[in-house]
Order: C-alpha cells, then sequence, then structure tokens
C-alpha cells in the first residue's frame, strides 16, 4: 500500500529512534546498509509531490474566499422587498438536473 503524499510504502516506515534521547540518525531501508553518521545530516528534508502543493494552493484559495457573495445577497434582498424579484423555474430545474448528474 502507497502513502499517496510521500510515495513511501508503510513497508518501508523510517525506524524510530530508541535510546536516551540523543541526535542519532536512523537509516531506513532506502539509504542501504552504510551507517550515517549525525553530523552528516543537519536538517530535516521534506519533498512535497505536485498533487500535494495542488492542494495546498486550493486549501489557501478556498480559505481566503468569502462563504457568502454579500453584494449578491443584496441585490437579491433589494429586488425581493421592491418585488421586482422574478424566479425562473426552468433555470432552477437545469441547475438541479446539472447538480444530480454531477453526484453520479
Amino acid at each position: 500500500m502507497t502513502d499517496k503524499i510521500s510515495g513511501v510504502s508503510i513497508a518501508e516506515q523510517v525506524a524510530k529512534p530508541t535510546g536516551s534521547g540523543s541526535n542519532a540518525v536512523v537509516a531506513d531501508k532506502s539509504q542501504g546498509e552504510g551507517s550515517v553518521s549525525a553530523s552528516a545530516q543537519t536538517a530535516d528534508h521534506v519533498t512535497l509531490t505536485e498533487s500535494a502543493r495542488s492542494l495546498q494552493k486550493l486549501e489557501a484559495a478556498v480559505a481566503n474566499a468569502p462563504v457568502v457573495n454579500t453584494a449578491k445577497v443584496a441585490a437579491v434582498r433589494q429586488s425581493v422587498n421592491a418585488g421586482t424579484h422574478k424566479i425562473n423555474a426552468g433555470q432552477i430545474a437545469s441547475k438541479l438536473l446539472q447538480f444530480e448528474r454531477g453526484l453520479k
């Protein structure tokens, strides 16, 4: 089974360090059987896939988007209060069908 974000299989997870909490480096299977010194690796490194980057951009866009289009709500409220709001039943039915087809 593959983790979709990192591409690392569950069977190849990095072993958790054991011991007294020192800064020892533990090598995973992909690094071979050689030993790795603590000074060879100074910082953690994370690589994101293109899919993960896209998801981050989408998340930021959704977080910045307003929940309600206040200008449209104000316009509809004004037309309802003035008695001039017209309901287009054909357009509503079309949008409902489009939505239902998208669920399949």
